[in-house]
């Protein structure tokens, strides 16, 4: 399978990378960061040399770059899964968050996997055939303190995976939206948060990855994670 994933050169999505280099399909990964993208591309190609991995850099958050990097991935063929990973989180207030954070949460968070998937879809709709799973959050179920413009466009993630589901039903084109709780990554950086009190990042890909498999009769909608002891 071709297997597209953004934001895959660290946290949830270097973990799902793995979990579908582990079964030998083909990677096609981005990440802003270029050095710790083909990092990652060297580590999953050394680790399982079954599967084959190739990358390119982009700024999700950029229209123009979203939109190349989408047409880059339908060079090799039509793709079979898409993890709409890539994101960013700037905590804070609307009422004191800093001016242009709320631009900068829809670019990053929702406008990447919007013009990602709309360059995608012609060819998978032609194919009538594939899975699009969008990483939303429990951010996007609830308010919470310090969550301001990240909320917002985590609720916006979501909105945009259950119209696409309804949308896609009739062209057999399954969708996903991924709604994890507290889970170690970078946003955890310097937290000095317990490892027993979070999700690991190989919880969500693994579960992704499950839900891959089913028929083509059945489709999980929704997948909401927590961890064991609830939110932080």
């Amino acid at each position: 399978m071709n297997v597209i994933i953004t934001g895959a050169s660290k946290g949830i999505g270097k973990a799902i990378a793995e979990q579908f280099a582990a079964a030998g399909h083909t990677l096609l990964l981005c990440s802003r960061s270029e050095k710790q993208l083909y990092d990652t591309v060297a580590f999953l190609q050394t680790k399982y040399p079954g599967c084959t991995v190739k990358a390119k850099p982009a700024d999700m958050g950029n229209k123009e770059e979203a939109k190349a990097f989408g047409a880059w991935c339908l060079g090799f063929g039509v793709p079979d899964i898409v993890v709409n990973n890539a994101g960013q989180f700037l905590p804070g207030s609307v009422y004191n968050e800093k001016e242009g954070t709320l631009e900068q949460m829809i670019e990053v968070n929702v406008y990447s996997a919007y013009h990602l998937t709309r360059t995608l879809l012609p060819a998978m709709m032609a194919a009538k055939h594939g899975h699009i799973f969008t990483i939303c959050s429990i951010a996007s179920l609830h308010a919470y303190a310090n969550g301001g413009s990240y909320s917002i466009s985590k609720f916006a993630l979501l909105g945009f995976s259950k119209n696409l589901r309804e949308e896609l039903k009739p062209h057999g084109i399954k969708v996903t939206a991924v709604c994890p709780g507290a889970t170690m990554s970078g946003s955890w950086d310097g937290s000095n948060i317990d490892p027993k009190r979070i999700m690991e990042a190989e919880d969500v890909a693994k579960i992704i990855y499950t839900a891959s498999q089913l028929s083509a009769m059945a489709v999980v909608e929704d997948i909401i994670m927590r961890p064991q002891l609830g939110d932080l």
